[in-house]
């Protein structure tokens, strides 16, 4: 288990972690989310020790990290820093050798990753002769060349296409289900949500919400209700209700969790037939504008009171 306990960073005048602590669990895939500035990379690179702390502990099954344990970790920075003319074949076994692997052990392991990408014809061309999304194939076979333990990911698929999304995304899944640890932070919510076991939302540096991915949905005060009426026609907002959205005809409500979905159902039939209905939990998308929206307003509450 990857623990990170009461972080604190500060540079200057901005604090980048405020006592941040949050839990990776073997076998699960941990979406670590939050808006720009939140403080993200500044943990996921404590991780690997590229951050001095002020205050806090980041442990791996209960003890220190220290040099040799993190050579058994991947990461896969936002920033990427591979060798642009260095064969890509070349690069993988020259990173294996680097977190431990034998020459060919190296060797081996750099050519399965290549052939598991599909990049394995492309071994001897430089990394920048491929296209982003096989650069980008080739960002995660670095961080997974070594077999890591660990595995923390900064925006693996940002920039992909539907192919390139679901090729990595399987990838990622296999080896949380393997029994890796896996961290992956990103701000395209809609694959986190499919992807994720448990989520962690930050915000100035500080945890606002963790937990099971299915149960923080489930355990939501609120549920979404999706409806399209008979002519594209915008229904009138119940009392209670709080309209989300209306495109193309499809209206999308945030109603009370104890809400009767037949009797809303019944309720919005009444304006013009129901042509689609929908009741289910909110999105993560949904979660998170709450969960950071209240977290800013807290902030600035608590920074008003600190000048009065």
């Amino acid at each position: 288990m990857l623990e990170l306990a009461g972080l604190s960073k500060r540079y200057g005048e901005v604090v980048a972690l405020d006592q941040l602590s949050m839990t990776a669990r073997p076998g699960r895939l941990l979406g670590f989310l939050g808006p720009n500035g939140a403080g993200k990379s500044t943990a996921m690179r404590a991780v690997f020790g590229l951050v001095r702390l002020d205050s806090g502990t980041v442990r791996w099954r209960g003890a220190p990290i220290t040099g040799p344990v993190r050579r058994r970790f991947g990461y896969m920075p936002e920033q990427r820093g591979l060798y642009p003319r260095m064969p890509i074949g070349e690069q993988l076994r020259y990173i294996g050798e680097l977190q431990g692997l034998s020459a060919a052990g190296a060797r081996s392991a750099a050519m399965a990753w290549l052939e598991e990408l599909g990049l394995a014809e492309r071994a001897e061309d430089p990394l920048r002769e491929l296209s982003h999304g096989n650069q980008q194939r080739i960002q995660l076979a670095a961080a997974l060349v070594h077999d890591p333990e660990v595995l923390v990911l900064d925006e693996p698929l940002n920039g992909l296409d539907p192919i390139g999304v679901a090729d990595l995304g399987r990838v990622i899944r296999v080896r949380a289900e393997a029994g890796a640890t896996v961290v992956l932070s990103s701000h395209q919510l809609d694959l986190v949500e499919e992807m994720c076991d448990d989520v962690v939302i930050i915000a100035g540096g500080r945890d606002r919400l963790a937990g099971d991915l299915a149960a923080i949905r489930a355990d939501h005060p609120h549920r979404e209700v999706q409806v399209r009426l008979a002519g594209g026609l915008t229904p009138e907002v119940p009392p209670g209700c709080a309209l989300l959205s209306s495109t193309n005809g499809v209206v999308r409500l945030r109603v009370p969790a104890d809400t009767d979905p037949t009797q809303l159902s019944a309720e919005l039939g009444q304006q013009a037939p129901v042509e689609r209905f929908r009741f289910e939990p909110p999105s993560l998308e949904e979660i998170f504008r709450a969960t950071v929206g209240a977290s800013v307003a807290e902030l600035e509450a608590s920074d008003a009171g600190e000048v009065t």
